[in-house]
């Protein structure tokens, strides 16, 4: 699908409806900063307060926007099986590139089930499938042994790995044929996991800074690790701040900051508070961000 870094996009609203002139923006202002691929309606993205109709002109939205120029990957996952297959097929039908597919969240379903669960997924459609991996927020977390059977699923080409857990990504790298994609789901772990055999990474950073992420990533594939370790230390403070409150909460902030969007999330979300948003500014202050 992409090497690199891709962004974990966000869904801008304004008054309780999907701001398709600012998405169309933050698209533009995503490529033509070098930015890899468009994951949307991610955790980022805010898809469990999205209804189907809003996802189906969110979707349409970023393929029209992009083109082809860069590949669009739409967040398909679910609790239901069911409920995934139908986000599946909605997202082949309007267009989308590929998939990204999280572990089932609550339920907490075994290996057997998540392998089943995939599975299922990934014989209702021809798209390349990513897996997301995010523990902290599904309560279950997807071990090596889970990827290297999908492995064998013709269309699961690979993982967003947001556990945390560097000797877990190097585990998944020891088992996994060598063109099983491996991205950092965390932006302060990119050049560890991409020392550990990975490819890129889906990043929130990513919406306020593109250039930096993906330069991030192309300078550890060009054999320049100095340099990569150097921006990814440069912007530690930053990406921190990014995740001072729950994602995508900062990150919307941020980009409210900037003018690209209006800072509106949807309930449970609320607006960053004043405290950590004040040392966000002052950050992006440090790099021109705004």
């Amino acid at each position: 699908m992409f090497k690199g870094a891709g962004v974990a996009l966000v869904t801008p609203f304004k008054d309780g409806k999907f701001d398709k002139e600012a998405y169309e923006r933050l698209i533009d202002f995503q490529i033509e900063n070098k930015t890899q691929a468009l994951i949307v309606l991610g955790t980022t993205g805010e898809a469990s307060t999205i209804s189907k109709v809003e996802k189906a002109d969110i979707i349409t939205t970023a393929v029209e926007r992009a083109n082809k120029r860069i590949p669009v990957i739409v967040g398909v996952g679910s609790n239901s099986t069911e409920l995934a297959i139908e986000n599946t097929k909605q997202a082949e039908s309007l267009g989308a590139d590929g998939l990204l597919l999280v572990t089932p969240y609550y339920n907490k379903c075994t290996n057997d089930g998540l392998i089943a669960h995939f599975t299922a997924v990934a014989n209702s459609t021809k798209l390349p499938i990513i897996l997301y991996n995010v523990p902290g927020r599904t309560g279950v977390n997807m071990p090596p042994e889970v990827n290297l059977s999908m492995s064998r699923v013709e269309n699961v080409i690979g993982v967003k790995e947001a556990s945390g857990n560097i000797s877990q990504v190097l585990e998944i790298k020891r088992l996994v044929p060598k063109d099983y994609m491996i991205y950092s789901g965390n932006d302060d772990q990119v050049v560890p996991i991409l020392a550990s055999g990975g490819h890129g990474v889906i990043s929130v950073a990513s919406n306020i800074i593109p250039r930096e992420m993906q330069d991030m990533c192309e300078a550890f594939m060009e054999g320049d690790v100095e340099k990569a370790l150097n921006l990814q230390l440069e912007y530690k403070k930053l990406i921190d701040l990014l995740f001072s409150e729950v994602n995508p909460i900062p990150v919307k902030a941020a980009l409210a900051e900037m003018k690209y969007i209006e800072n509106e999330l949807r309930l449970p979300l609320t607006p960053m508070g004043d405290k950590n948003k004040i040392k966000l500014i002052q950050e992006m202050k440090r790099f021109n961000l705004i």
